[in-house]
């Protein structure tokens, strides 16, 4: 299984240009899920239903700005390289990368 706990350097492709912030990943004690927080230009938000299977995240977060939606996340982790995408409603779906901070 790959370690997926830490925290990343964020960069995510929007329809408002790129995005950048700061993940955290917390795995739980089960090794099935996990918890954290994307801190950005857009506001502090946390992870709800973070799950773990194998290399592969998915989790939701609740964004206020610029206007209140849920966001479904998925990602793959590749040792200390993370790539995926944020499906936000009507604004599309986005990707994003994340690298492991030393």
């Amino acid at each position: 299984m790959t370690q997926v706990g830490g925290t990343y350097d964020f960069v995510a492709q929007s329809p408002m240009g790129e995005q950048t912030g700061t993940f955290t990943v917390v795995p739980g004690d089960d090794g099935e899920t996990f918890t954290g927080q994307l801190s950005g230009g857009m506001g502090d938000m946390d992870v709800k239903n973070g799950r773990i299977e194998g290399d592969t995240l998915t989790w939701q977060m609740k964004m206020g700005l610029p206007m209140p939606m849920t966001l479904d996340c998925e990602a793959t982790v590749d040792g200390d390289a993370v790539s995926g995408t944020i499906k936000a409603g009507m604004m599309g779906t986005m990707p994003f990368t994340a690298q492991r901070q030393a």
